[in-house]
């Protein structure tokens, strides 16, 4: 992997967030990607995200596998800990650093490639495992570094340069609905507005936050016949709710009517608009939701936004009984207790 330093140059116009960190503290190096790809979009997004959530970089770790998405952790969040892994297995190295250390927060990229084909079984226990994560998909429905193939979620009848798929595709919001995830979207690169609260709300949630972002590739698959291509997003992108993320605070609350716009006053003293978009759509429904994916899916439209989310959730360390201190701060004494322990131990299964 290339490696290209940013300048250490920081213009005294930036303004620091309330820990401290100003937005150039939450790049990483230099892209190597091709220009205009969807996948530096969503570093961008991320980006803003953090810092607009004043988190502390080093308390995050980034995970990936194989493909051009799982160059893009190094392009954010430089201080921040990180670990490119083996293809498809970005998933269990995350369940596994999860639990030696959950107080990190965990942003597992990946790409439609890397997940839902080598890494699908992976994708699948770690989202039925409840670990606290953002499993981000940077899909663009073909193999970037290989020149181009059909991944496993292209479309069926999409055409790209070279090539019709003729299979049918495998969606990951649908799957992860099916797999008990309790945080499910879909983004789009191209739409920063969406995509930055999308983020700031999958961070925040407890478990398993799964999102899928279209992310076009220019190089191999933007041309008018591809469903996964800048214009075919624009034009077929029906988003099932406009949000925004407000952080835990006092309540807030506005009652006004479906198809109507309002303005609330934030705790900052600035309004946020809200207009209230498709009034049959519940997004804590998990069989609706995954109803009313399909049905869009079959009139060859891209559903984005909130698709589910569930708010009282637990995670894996909730399963599994495990300490509120992290496993890898634990010294000695407690992680070897003795022999009269083990007795005890044992002797509950006899």
């Amino acid at each position: 992997m290339t490696y290209i330093a940013k300048p250490k140059l920081h213009h005294p116009g930036l303004v620091p967030n309330k820990v401290g960190f100003t937005h150039r503290d939450y790049e990483g190096s230099i892209s190597t990607l091709c220009a205009g790809c969807g996948h530096d979009s969503i570093s961008a997004a991320l980006i803003q995200a953090c810092y607009e959530l004043d988190i502390e970089p080093y308390k995050v770790a980034k995970l990936s596998g194989i493909g051009c998405s799982s160059k893009t952790p190094d392009y954010f969040l430089g201080p921040a800990h990180g670990f490119n892994s083996v293809h498809g297995r970005m998933p269990s190295v995350l369940t596994g650093a999860n639990l030696a250390n959950r107080d990190l927060i965990y942003l597992g990229v990946s790409g439609d490639g890397d997940s839902a084909s080598i890494g699908l079984g992976q994708f699948a226990h770690c989202v039925r495992r409840g670990v606290n994560m953002v499993y981000i998909c940077e899909n663009n429905g073909v193999y970037g570094l290989t020149k181009g193939q059909f991944s496993a979620t292209a479309d069926k009848g999409s055409r790209s340069k070279t090539a019709v798929n003729s299979d049918s595709p495998i969606d990951l919001v649908s799957l992860a609905l099916v797999l008990g995830a309790t945080f499910v979207a879909r983004g789009f690169s191209g739409d920063k507005k969406q995509l930055v609260p999308l983020l700031k709300a999958a961070i925040s949630h407890k478990g398993s936050a799964i999102i899928d972002v279209i992310s076009p590739c220019v190089q191999f698959n933007n041309n008018p016949q591809s469903t996964k291509s800048y214009d075919f997003v624009r034009e077929h992108n029906e988003a099932v709710n406009r949000i925004d993320f407000i952080e835990p605070k006092a309540p807030i609350t506005a009652d006004y009517d479906a198809g109507s716009t309002t303005m609330v006053q934030q705790h900052d003293g600035s309004y946020l608009k809200l207009s209230k978009l498709h009034e049959d759509y519940n997004p804590t429904d998990r069989a609706s939701a995954l109803a009313y994916i399909q049905h869009h899916h079959s009139k060859g439209e891209v559903l984005t936004g909130l698709l589910f989310v569930e708010e009282q959730t637990d995670d894996l360390h909730d399963a599994l009984g495990t300490v509120a201190k992290p496993l890898n701060r634990l010294g000695e004494d407690a992680l070897c207790p003795g022999s009269a322990k083990l007795a005890d131990l044992n002797a509950e299964y006899r």
